[in-house]
C-alpha cells in the first residue's frame, strides 16, 4: 500500500447568510439551513468566484458534532462553471463551539474541521481533471464565513 499524498489546489472563502430556516430539533439533531451568498477561491490550480445561491444544510448533532452538507456553484476565472458539493464534520470543546456559535474567531488548532469536496464540470472543459479526483479540505471558521484549504488526493 502506498501512502496518501496530496497537492494544494486552492483556498476558498465563503460568505454565508444567517440561517434561512431553523427546522429545529429533529430525530438527528438541530437542523439549520443557511444560504451561501458568494465567495472567492484562489490557488495554483484554480481561481475565481463562488456564485450566490448555494446552501448549507447544517446538522448540530446531540454529540456536539456539526455535520455540514454544502452545495454551491463556482465560476472559474476562465468563465467555466463548476458544481461543488461537500460533506464535513466540525467539532471542538464546548467552550470553543460556544464561541463559534456567538460569531467569534477561534484558533483553528482547537477544532477538528474537515470536509470531502467533490466537483462536477464540463467533461470537455479545462477543469475536467476535477471530475476524476478525490479531494479533502481543512477548514476554519471566521465571523464572515468558513475558509477552506482544498487538496487533491494524488
Amino acid at each position: 500500500m502506498s501512502e496518501i499524498k496530496t497537492e494544494f489546489v486552492m483556498e476558498m472563502r465563503l460568505a454565508v447568510a444567517m440561517p434561512l430556516a431553523a427546522v429545529g430539533n429533529t430525530q438527528y439533531g438541530d437542523r439549520r439551513i443557511a444560504r451561501v451568498t458568494g465567495g472567492t477561491f484562489e490557488g495554483p490550480k484554480l481561481s475565481g468566484t463562488v456564485l450566490d445561491g448555494g446552501g448549507d444544510w447544517i446538522l448540530n448533532r446531540s454529540d456536539g458534532v456539526t455535520q455540514l452538507d454544502v452545495r454551491l456553484t463556482m465560476k472559474a476565472s476562465d468563465g467555466a462553471l463548476i458544481y461543488m458539493t461537500y460533506k464535513g464534520l466540525r467539532h471542538g470543546s464546548a467552550d470553543v463551539m460556544a464561541k463559534l456559535a456567538a460569531g467569534e474567531s477561534v484558533d483553528p488548532a482547537l477544532l477538528y474541521f474537515r470536509t470531502t469536496p467533490f466537483f462536477e464540470t464540463a467533461s470537455d472543459g479545462p477543469h475536467a481533471w476535477m471530475n476524476k479526483s478525490c479531494f479533502i479540505a481543512t477548514g476554519r471558521r471566521e465571523p464572515t464565513g468558513p475558509i477552506y484549504r482544498v487538496f487533491e488526493v494524488l
